[in-house]
């Protein structure tokens, strides 16, 4: 299979790179991303991030996809979230069907680390899943849960499109998996 592309703009990362958004974007087509993924792990609140899905569309006309911030906007084309956000949903008495319901026609995305939360993802109404690490990363602690070279035999046993992530290098083939995610590889 001929992977795509998924761009993971972090921005922690890009700060520490000295890299501007529209940098990155431009990073980001030159090696014919379909699909970019903001992240920002330290934002205090959603006037932060909302400031940036600004910037990012006056660059990019694309899928853009929001991590982690699970508020309705018309800047962005769908979202991501961890297991540990199914968790918050759960505490909240809500299910991955409820945001179903809050965010229709927006792509939805889970990440999984593993085959038994990649089975669990199969029953989930969501159009991909993020599936890693593949290697250790410089940009999130991974070192308990490297799958290597499992991480394609994994891969097919999701119903969904997989993106993988963590320390993928954009050289990296592989059989079951659609996309690579990649941050700063793209900058490298």
């Amino acid at each position: 299979m001929n992977q795509k592309i998924y761009a993971i703009l972090d921005r922690e990362m890009i700060d520490k790179n000295n890299i501007s958004i529209e940098q990155f974007i431009n990073l980001a087509k030159k090696h014919d991303s379909e699909i970019i993924q903001y992240r920002n792990k330290k934002a205090v609140n959603f006037s932060e991030i909302e400031i940036d899905l600004i910037e990012i569309r006056k660059f990019w006309l694309g899928i853009l996809i929001l991590n982690d911030w699970l508020i309705e906007t018309d800047l962005v084309d769908g979202y991501h979230f961890g297991q540990e956000d199914l968790l918050k949903l759960e505490q909240n008495n809500l299910s991955i069907f409820d945001l179903r319901a809050k965010f229709k026609n927006k792509i939805l995305g889970l990440s999984t680390h593993n085959l038994d939360e990649v089975l669990k993802a199969n029953e989930m109404p969501i159009n991909y899943i993020g599936l890693g690490a593949y290697r250790t990363s410089s940009t999130k602690d991974v070192k308990s849960n490297v799958l290597g070279d499992k991480a394609d035999e994994i891969a097919k046993y999701s119903k969904y499109p997989v993106a993988i992530i963590g320390g993928v290098k954009l050289n990296d083939k592989f059989e079951n998996i659609k996309y690579l995610a990649i941050s700063s590889g793209l900058i490298v």
